[in-house]
């Protein structure tokens, strides 16, 4: 591993000795909290933070049980690659921190113009031992979706947080307009690639439209976080969000807008404090020129 004194050891694991041997890059996905992707796994094992047995590990070695396997994180953040994007903070303190998605933006990834990437402009550094250099989003939002998002600023509480993910014990609600006409209230429950998923949603208000028949004001709940699962399961329906560009019907898109989908509501208990944090952000100005009375 190149620059070893810029590293530190973040995560270790012994695997169990298995039926079947099997390519580090096919074991490690969901092993380690801080990465749990096979993608994020395969860029970790590439830039040498992942060593099996004290050596550093490759995607190709092969992993059949007794091995120890240890995650490195880079102790310096690549200043050339944060953006100074204004970011509103609901939240914050020493562990993690809950700010408002632009729309327009992704969460992260290799491009530079990410949330991730903007957070070390808006957030303090944490002053914990296991502080992470750059702060990690704890779940996804959509490039064109705004709204609540849930950072963790430590290697403790990105591990925490994630836990409560899977335990679904962290509450997240959605505002959205959708198109055409729709019941009161139902749950969809179609799976989302492959996987199960489970949309709940309510009509708040519905008002007539020339171009597009009724657009609906609704709130969502999901039980699960499948990639654009909203957004699927409404199209699947034939109420597709207005705005969407991707699942959206043909002569009915409406562009020039932006996504009608807004992270509106986050609640969970702070583990590390065992106080109750409950967010609620205001709804975007765009969905009141529609709804105007409603808001």
């Amino acid at each position: 591993m190149t620059n070893q004194q810029q590293t530190t050891l973040v995560e270790k694991h012994t695997v169990s000795m298995l039926d079947e041997t099997q390519r580090l890059s096919d074991y490690l996905p969901g092993i380690f909290t801080i990465i749990s992707t096979r993608k994020g796994i395969k860029k970790a094992i590439k830039k040498g933070l992942v060593k099996v047995n004290g050596e550093t590990g490759h995607t190709g070695d092969w992993i059949k049980g007794g091995e120890t396997i240890e995650l490195f994180q880079n102790n310096k953040t690549n200043e050339n690659m944060l953006v100074e994007i204004p970011i509103h903070v609901f939240y914050e303190d020493d562990h993690l921190a809950v700010v408002r998605k632009p729309a327009g933006i992704a969460v992260s990834g290799n491009k530079k113009r990410t949330l991730e990437h903007a957070l070390p402009y808006n957030l303090r550094l944490s002053k914990r031992n296991d502080a992470l250099p750059l702060p990690q989003a704890i779940h996804r939002l959509d490039y064109p979706t705004s709204g609540v998002l849930l950072v963790g600023k430590t290697i403790q509480a990105v591990s925490t947080l994630n836990r409560l993910f899977e335990e679904r014990k962290i509450e997240k609600k959605y505002i959205a307009i959708t198109i055409g006409k729709m019941p009161q209230s139902g749950i969809i429950d179609t799976p989302v690639g492959d996987k199960s998923a489970k949309t709940i949603f309510r009509v708040l208000n519905t008002v007539e439209s020339e171009r597009f028949g009724y657009l609906n004001l609704i709130d969502i709940k999901i039980e699960t976080g499948r990639k654009h699962q909203i957004r699927k399961h409404m199209a699947g329906i034939g109420n597709p969000v207005l705005g969407d560009q991707t699942y959206g019907t043909e002569e009915k898109i409406l562009k020039g807008k932006g996504l009608y989908l807004h992270a509106v509501f986050l609640k969970f208990t702070h583990q590390l404090s065992n106080n109750e944090i409950e967010i609620k952000d205001d709804v975007p100005e765009k969905f009141k020129k529609i709804f105007p009375r409603f808001y």
